[in-house]
């Protein structure tokens, strides 16, 4: 049998990035002679093994045949006689589509000159920064056109070949992003989401007419007016993609980078009437993004945080008017006194919006610093004796919480904010 480093490992290391994972095709073998070989099959759809010492994935050589609709309607082949390059031709993208032999793959780059099997243009497209379909089988799994999106994303010098997105758009037009199962959506939007260009990836999404099946809450975003003078980029969808950019400058987690996206859902329900205000539209961007968490199966953390974001962004962008008994509602309406981490991740939410403006890129967030010092200071009283005394002047459950809460305001009153 002949073994081969394929795919991401490949790709990464010829643009000098590092490789974290190795994946390996085996042509010319069998299941049983694997097995045989001590290799621990892992594979439900086709034949997947673990390498008996590091662990690592070997596949065999497969080809795959449409069937049904949807990113599982696939007939498997596996069989000894096929080729490498037929295994490399049901791949999603040429830069992906590139195999090293084994003997070669712990070598540096620079040493694998001629041994680079790359039957589809794969170093080309590396050269001249192209995210390209290896054949017309893309088109039979709709998984691809959020894959392509993702590598976009991630690697955002790169453009999408004209007959790729062209391939894309015919896609969507056919339905098959309608079959999209609700997790796989979710991963690759996850991962897309923490790439390098976030943006990137809703704008090759919306060109191919994907994101409007699969978003449509954000994609109508696009054309909605805001008043220029707190939004210079005017344009709602404009803003929700410097916010997700500002995220990613910021490094922050994917529970912020969820909520960044579905903190101004709302403004694309806004009457035409009242634009380019739009009054209310936190309480709208709420009900929105729980629908869009519940269709798409969003982690429970990620869904709280952007709930908490989406309605309580404009009170904290305008924290500075509050005294402190309102600071202090805002505080519990943020559940940071209970969840004092996660108020955090929400004040970066915040300023990643406030800074996801066109000029406003540099500017300080002070709001995240005052509000933060409300907090110690409402966290630094001691509630136990409060309790004790209320418990002994004849005071019950909500009237000894009012008392901790007076005194947390006093706090804050007193507190250098």
């Amino acid at each position: 049998m002949n073994v081969f480093v394929v795919g991401g490992a490949v790709r990464d290391a010829l643009m000098g990035l590092p490789v974290n994972d190795r994946d390996w095709v085996v042509v010319g073998s069998t299941t049983e002679a694997m097995s045989a070989q001590s290799y621990v099959p892992v594979g439900k759809d086709f034949p997947v093994f673990l390498h008996p010492q590091t662990r690592e994935e070997y596949a065999l050589a497969r080809t795959e045949r449409k069937t049904a609709r949807g990113y599982k309607g696939f007939a498997v082949q596996a069989a000894p006689d096929v080729t490498l390059e037929q295994d490399l031709a049901r791949r999603d993208l040429t830069v992906n589509a590139m195999a090293v032999p084994e003997e070669m793959a712990h070598q540096p780059p620079s040493a694998w000159a001629e041994q680079i099997v790359d039957p589809y243009g794969g170093q080309r497209d590396l050269k001249t920064k192209v995210l390209r379909h290896v054949t017309d089988a893309f088109a039979e799994d709709p998984v691809r056109i959020l894959r392509l999106a993702r590598f976009a994303a991630r690697f955002a010098d790169f453009t999408v070949a004209d007959e790729t997105m062209a391939l894309m758009r015919q896609m969507v037009e056919d339905g098959e992003t309608d079959h999209l199962v609700a997790e796989r959506v979710w991963q690759e939007l996850a991962k897309g989401l923490m790439a390098e260009k976030p943006s990137r990836m809703f704008e090759v999404l919306r060109a191919c007419g994907a994101l409007k099946v699969l978003l449509p809450e954000l994609d109508r975003l696009w054309g909605v007016p805001q008043r220029a003078e707190y939004h210079p980029e005017v344009d709602t969808g404009e803003h929700m993609m410097l916010v997700m950019d500002m995220a990613a400058r910021l490094n922050t987690p994917l529970a912020v980078r969820v909520a960044c996206l579905m903190h101004d859902l709302g403004k694309g329900t806004t009457p035409a009437d009242v634009l380019p205000r739009h009054i209310g539209h936190e309480g709208r961007s709420v009900k929105l993004l729980q629908k869009v968490c519940e269709r798409l199966r969003v982690p429970s953390d990620c869904k709280e945080l952007a709930e908490v974001v989406a309605r309580e962004h404009g009170n904290i962008h305008r924290n500075a008017e509050l005294g402190p008994e309102a600071l202090m509602r805002l505080l519990e309406r943020c559940d940071a006194i209970r969840q004092a981490e996660r108020f955090a991740l929400v004040l970066q939410a915040c300023e990643c919006d406030a800074r996801g403006r066109l000029g406003f890129e540099e500017a300080a967030y002070p709001q995240a610093g005052r509000l933060l010092k409300a907090q110690h200071a409402a966290l630094s009283v001691e509630t136990a004796p409060i309790a004790q005394v209320a418990a002994t002047q004849g005071l019950r459950g909500p009237e000894i919480g009012a008392q901790i809460t007076r005194a947390r305001i006093q706090a804050i009153a007193l507190a250098p904010l």
